[in-house]
Formats: C-alpha cells, sequence, structure tokens
C-alpha cells in the first residue's frame, strides 16, 4: 500500500481468503465504500450500514455521524453457512503512511480506512459440537456408571440385608426361633441384624421357660392329683382307723367287767382251798392272767381316750414302761427283744400322759415295722441342757433298713409313709410330731440306710 499497487493488495486479499474458514476479507474507506475484497464482485459497493463495519463505531450511520465512546471490533452472527465472525479493524494513519510519495491524506487524518475479515466459526462449531456430544457422552456414561455403583452398594447395603430381614422375620413369625440373621457387618443394618438375633434368642429362652414351666405345672398338677387321691384313700382309712378305735374302746370297756367278776370270784374260791394246795397255786395262775389283761385293757383305754383326758406333771420312765408291758406279749413283738435303759433319776414332764403314751406307741410300732418284726429296738432316757433349758430326751433305736435322705424332709408330712398300703396312714409322726411341738419340744432323727434309724424325742422338764 506505500507503493500504490492497487493489483498486489487485490492479489493479497484474494489470497488471504483461500484458507479454509476465511470467508472474505475486504477494505473500505470512511463513507464504507470497499476499495478491495476478496470477493471480487463486492469492489466498489458499499458496506452494510446494519453490521458492525458501520455499527461498530457509529450509533446511527444512516442519519449521524457521531462516534460511539467505546468501539466494537468484532462480532458474531449466524449465517447460512453457520456462525461466523466480522473483524472490523482501523488502518491507522502512521508517519510511514502520510510521509510516502504516493500517499493522498494529510497527516491530520488519524485513520485511512478499515480492515474487514469475514470468518466461518463451522469448524469451531462443529468442534464444540462434538465436545458437547463428548461431554454429554462422558456425562450420561459417568451417571450410568455412578447410578450402577450406587444401585450395587445400596443393593448390597440396604435392600438386600432388609430382604434377608424380612425373610429372617417371616420364618420366626412361622415359629421357626433357632433360626438367626446371617448379618455381620458394623453398619447400621448389622446393628439391627444383631439387635435382631438378640431378640429371638430372648424370645426362645422365654418360650423355653415357659415350656419348662408349663412341663413342672403339669408334672406339679399330676403329683399333687395324686397325692389328693392318696390324701382321700388316707381319710377313709383314718376314718375306719377311728371308728374301729371306738369300736375296740368299747369292746375293752365291756371286757374289762367280766374280767373284774373273775378276778373277785378266784379271790372268794381261793380262800376254800389251803395255801399250798394245787388248786390254790391254779387260782392264783388265773387272778395273775386276769389282772395282766385288765391292766392292757387299762391301758388300751387310756391310749384310745376312753379315760377322761388329764393334764398334769407325769413321769417319763412310768410310762415308757406301761407302754413296752402293753406291746411286748402281742404277736407282732414276739421277735423283738426290748433293751431299756432308763435315768435313774426321775424325768418329769407336764403333759397328758395318753398323748405321751401314744407318741411312744407309735415310736415302737415304727421300729418294729421297720424290722420286719425281727430284731433288738433300745430304749433310752436321760436329761440334757439345750439353749439353758433341761429337756428329758427319749432314744428308739432299731436295726432296720433306714430312711433314704430324700424322704427325711417329708417324715413328718401328714399321710406321708413307705410302708405297704394298709400297713400304714402316713399319720403317726405327723400326730407324734404336732404333740411334742405344742409342748415346747422337739423331735430329731438320725439314720443310716441299711443299719438303723434313732428317733430322739426331746421334752421339756417340769420346774
Amino acid at each position: 500500500m506505500l507503493h500504490f499497487e492497487p493489483e498486489e493488495i487485490q492479489q493479497t486479499l484474494e489470497n488471504l481468503s483461500t484458507p479454509v474458514g476465511v470467508n472474505k476479507v475486504s477494505i473500505f474507506d470512511h463513507q464504507g465504500r470497499i476499495s478491495y475484497s476478496s470477493a471480487t464482485q463486492d469492489v466498489g459497493k458499499s458496506v452494510d450500514k446494519t453490521t458492525i463495519a458501520c455499527m461498530g463505531c457509529h450509533s446511527d450511520p444512516e442519519h449521524s455521524a457521531q462516534l460511539i465512546p467505546s468501539p466494537q471490533e468484532w462480532n458474531v452472527y449466524k449465517a447460512k453457512g453457520g456462525t461466523s465472525l466480522k473483524i472490523v479493524r482501523p488502518i491507522p494513519n502512521e508517519p510511514s503512511c502520510s510521509g510516502a510519495p504516493c500517499h493522498q491524506h494529510s497527516k491530520e487524518e488519524k485513520i485511512l480506512g478499515f480492515v474487514e475479515a469475514d470468518l466461518s466459526l463451522a469448524l469451531l462449531d462443529e468442534a464444540l459440537l462434538k465436545q458437547g456430544l463428548a461431554l454429554t457422552a462422558y456425562v450420561i456414561t459417568f451417571v450410568l456408571a455412578v447410578s450402577l455403583f450406587l444401585g450395587i452398594i445400596i443393593y448390597k447395603i440396604v435392600s438386600k440385608p432388609v430382604q434377608v430381614l424380612v425373610d429372617g422375620m417371616g420364618k420366626v413369625a412361622g415359629g421357626d426361633l433357632n433360626h438367626s440373621v446371617p448379618i455381620n457387618s458394623v453398619d447400621e443394618m448389622g446393628i439391627l441384624a444383631s439387635t435382631f438375633n438378640s431378640m429371638i434368642g430372648d424370645l426362645k429362652a422365654a418360650r423355653d421357660q415357659r415350656e419348662k414351666w408349663t412341663h413342672m405345672l403339669e408334672e406339679e398338677i399330676a403329683k399333687k392329683t395324686e397325692e389328693i387321691r392318696n390324701t382321700h384313700a388316707n381319710l377313709m382309712q383314718t376314718e375306719k382307723l377311728a371308728s374301729l378305735g371306738r369300736m375296740a374302746a368299747g369292746v375293752a370297756h365291756e371286757i374289762n367287767n367280766p374280767l373284774t367278776g373273775v378276778v373277785t370270784f378266784s379271790h372268794l374260791l381261793k380262800k376254800r382251798f389251803p395255801p399250798e394246795s394245787t388248786e390254790a397255786e391254779d387260782l392264783n395262775v388265773i387272778i395273775e392272767q386276769s389282772e395282766r389283761c385288765s391292766k392292757i385293757i387299762k391301758n388300751l383305754l387310756t391310749f384310745a381316750r376312753a379315760t377322761p383326758s388329764d393334764k398334769g406333771k407325769v413321769n417319763i420312765n412310768d410310762i415308757l414302761n406301761r407302754t413296752i408291758f402293753m406291746v411286748k406279749n402281742q404277736e407282732k413283738f414276739h421277735h423283738i427283744k426290748f433293751i431299756e435303759k432308763l435315768e435313774d433319776e426321775q424325768l418329769v414332764v407336764f403333759g397328758d400322759a395318753s398323748q405321751f403314751q401314744q407318741i411312744f406307741l407309735n415310736m415302737i410300732i415304727n421300729a418294729a415295722d421297720a424290722m420286719n418284726g425281727r430284731g433288738n429296738i433300745t430304749v433310752r432316757t436321760r436329761k440334757i441342757s439345750e439353749d439353758n433349758n433341761d429337756f428329758a430326751e427319749i432314744e428308739f433305736t432299731d436295726e432296720g433298713s433306714g430312711i433314704s435322705e430324700k424322704d427325711m424332709p417329708k417324715l413328718f408330712e401328714p399321710f406321708f409313709t413307705t410302708k405297704p398300703v394298709g400297713k400304714g396312714t402316713g399319720l403317726g409322726l405327723s400326730v407324734s410330731h404336732g404333740i411334742v411341738k405344742h409342748i415346747g419340744g422337739h423331735i430329731k432323727v438320725k439314720s443310716t440306710v441299711g443299719k438303723g434309724t434313732s428317733f430322739f424325742v426331746r421334752l421339756p422338764l417340769s420346774e
């Protein structure tokens, strides 16, 4: 341009427009007339005043030449071929231009003209499209991957454990308390499973305890039912024995009257014979045996309470002697030997003599039954002190089979007996224990299975 070679300028612009993406390059003056252009058909024409070529500097190029404060040098617009970029730059009046011999402008002009370049952004659009598609694909892939990852995590951490819990609850609801939920994680689901398993364990323990209690209750009901049956049978037997006792007392009372007559007339008849005669000796035997029968009947009446109850001070040794005398000539005691070791000192106790005789008779009969009617029964009396109190202790020791440990706690329970049916009511020891306890005494037992048993009846001595 310094040498003013229009053809070279035009050729240069045409060469500039040959690269892909360069639509057009033009040079125009202040009036908007195109002096040079890569599009030769536009040379001599005016630029479009609605574009950035004019609107970039003038606010209203049609009516006013006023410039805007901040000129716009480029603009992006949509064209038929796609998006384009229009760049407009002024050509300044440099010293090399204003001093050139070909220059037609004065130094005062600052801008000689404008260069307009119209560049296609199709490649950029394509790149942006590809980049958008790639970004979209990346986003979709990322979302799918994240969704898949989250799905797997949710399945493993939430869905699967919840399903396992639901299945476990179903089995537990169906009664399978041996089921355990196999979740061993340390997160919330693991804690929930652990708590659920603990609940199952508690339910199982409660069910087992309930079944155990039910079984125990059934056994206890069966046991109590059997006890009631036995009690009923024993009550019937006791009633029979009570009736038999009343009948025996009546019979003994009726027999006692004829015996009195026998003894009286025997004494009268004895006076008719000499004292050394055979008849007198026979009458002595009759009198002795009749008096013996009378004494036995008297003891029987005392025991059966046919005589009035009389409480007072009684000698224990005297009651023992009467009781042993009453039983030792019975058939049941023919093969039993009584070993009596009675205290020389009188052991005086306050109470009913018939009740004491009942206690001692129960002890002797039980000892005889324990030995099956054969052996020795040792009867001892002694004075002892216990807790600063004096007692008369009466010991009854047999050589029987002894008492097992499991039966010891039940000895004094009503109707408890180890004897065969029909040979015991289970009331003897219970009644005896009640009488002794009522007067402030107690009964102790020592037994060795296979060797024998000792009963120690302790009665408080009278002051």
